[in-house]
């Protein structure tokens, strides 16, 4: 038994080791888009609590990385396999499991451009990043469809079980995100398409001190001679 380990390696080494990292990979990336969905969302608002799991989320996300170019790396020298740069590069192009593992390529593609694009944040713009930053789970829902079809330990109780347990809470965030900013962007939007503010509302004491205020600011900047004619 010992002396077929060798033999194993030799022929499935490759194998076990893309598999490993891609079941890696999977699970990192499962816990940075719960932790994204999670500060997304705000339920806390302690600022340690807040920086923690930001680095904990920048982390996680950087080693799935990591893992997904181990899990492709494994793929590509596999000696059985053998499905070259375009196999494991381009989507689709592979023979075995085609539309499974390309589903994963273009998920890892996804991760990539993501994830890295948070050292670019100040380039792109703050709002246009958060914007494109929704697509992470997109990176989990085509990550789960590729494991669910192209792998190989999917029937396995504990993996199903990590599966059901994380899918539950990333979907419950995922639409309280959605119901969040839908109800955000209803009451931001005014009677005619103007933009209002529950405290700077129309007639509210807090609108007719704004207005006093404003008053007050043009009269100071005003002229010597408009400020008599308005006042008579």
């Amino acid at each position: 038994m010992i002396g077929g380990i060798p033999h194993t390696l030799a022929t499935h080494g490759w194998w076990i080791v893309s598999r490993s990292a891609g079941i890696v990979a999977f699970v990192l990336v499962t816990i940075s888009v719960f932790l994204g969905l999670t500060m997304a969302g705000k339920p806390y608002r302690q600022p340690g609590l807040t920086r923690s799991l930001k680095a904990l989320h920048e982390q996680t996300a950087l080693a799935a990385l990591v893992a997904l170019a181990v899990h492709g790396l494994g793929i590509l020298l596999d000696p059985w396999l053998k499905p070259g740069v375009v196999g494991v590069t381009v989507p689709f192009a592979i023979s075995l499991h085609r539309f499974w593992i390309g589903f994963g390529i273009i998920a890892g593609y996804l991760a990539v451009l993501l994830g890295l694009s948070f050292y670019f944040r100040r380039q792109i713009g703050p709002r246009r990043w958060r914007a494109a930053h929704r697509a992470t789970i997109a990176v989990y829902l085509l990550g789960l469809v590729h494991a669910l079809g192209a792998g190989s330990d999917t029937s396995s109780p504990l993996f199903l079980l990590w599966v059901v347990g994380s899918g539950i809470p990333i979907t419950m965030l995922f639409a309280y995100r959605v119901m969040k900013s839908r109800l955000r962007g209803r009451d931001l939007a005014g009677p005619r398409g103007r933009r209002s503010h529950p405290v700077l509302a129309e007639g509210t004491s807090g609108w007719q001190d704004f207005e006093r205020e404003t008053r007050a600011l043009r009269s100071r900047s005003a002229p010597a001679g408009d400020v008599r004619r308005s006042s008579s």
